[in-house]
């Protein structure tokens, strides 16, 4: 079976490959990842997403992957968050308040809960809490001890070092992309059940792969989203339980994404050309 993704890697960034296919139409998502863009002016993450006809293989729409990425990004980490929280959770913080922390900060406020927000610019931490309704931490420590978070980092710095994890606590992960990059220390992993989007993809390129590589992590040790939203699998088992989700982010969700904003068009009120 070929890879859910075509990574061609680059010192100074990547390039991705992403292709999907259902409900009657194929994707293709062309996306770049170049961490040093900011301080050149240019976004972290560039591409196209493309939407054709599975039928006669019409181009239907292009859309922009950033814009796209972002709120699948937002997506995966609310609904991580409300099948895996516990019940009386009260406090919600995003830690990273880029183009993807932001949408997820927006996306919560939206589903009712006004994030705590922390990141290391404070004017942009500051803005995003004044568009979305919600509140600057005093500090990254408290902003991570919340009971719900939502890490959206560029996965170079660990977060929740080894003992950092407060019983209880769900933790949507959505910063590591890549091997290497970690938001959690590897032997945190090994205290916290353990969810994923697609295990393939996480444990070659996601929060989990150091620990799968050391074998602290086994297949049987982690639980797709997936399988617990079709009630095939077990999600939160304990009041004291930590959850970890770990977000490699899937085309289909792309797919998705880009089939609803089609759908929907004319209310969108997206600019159009002729293809």
């Amino acid at each position: 079976m070929p890879p859910k993704v075509y990574v061609a890697n680059y010192p100074a960034g990547d390039f991705r490959a992403m292709p999907a296919l259902g409900g009657g139409h194929a994707l293709l998502k062309w996306v770049t990842s170049f961490p040093g863009n900011p301080e050149r002016g240019l976004p972290t993450v560039t591409g196209l997403v493309l939407l054709s006809d599975a039928e006669d293989g019409r181009l239907l729409a292009v859309l922009d992957a950033g814009a796209v990425t972002a709120l699948r990004t937002a997506a995966a980490a609310v609904v991580a968050a409300d099948t895996l929280a516990r019940d009386d959770a009260s406090s919600c913080a995003v830690v990273g308040c880029g183009v993807n922390g932001a949408e997820t900060a927006r996306m919560f406020a939206a589903h009712g809960r006004p994030p705590l927000l922390w990141d290391l610019d404070q004017a942009r931490r500051e803005a995003v809490a004044e568009q979305v309704g919600g509140s600057v931490a005093t500090s990254a420590e408290e902003a991570l001890a919340s009971d719900v978070v939502a890490t959206v980092t560029p996965g170079h710095e660990v977060l929740y070092p080894s003992g950092a994890l407060r019983a209880g606590q769900h933790i949507s992960l959505m910063g590591a992309d890549g091997p290497g990059k970690a938001e959690v220390a590897v032997e945190e992993l090994g205290r916290a059940r353990l969810f994923c989007d697609d295990w393939e993809q996480a444990s070659h390129g996601g929060e989990l792969t150091g620990a799968v590589a050391t074998g602290l992590v086994r297949r049987e040790d982690v639980t797709q989203l997936g399988e617990v939203l079709i009630e095939t699998a077990p999600g939160r088992r304990t009041e004291d339980e930590v959850t970890l989700f770990d977000s490699t982010g899937l085309a289909i969700q792309d797919l998705a994404i880009a089939r609803v904003a089609v759908a929907k068009l004319d209310g969108l009120e997206l600019g159009t050309i002729d293809l």
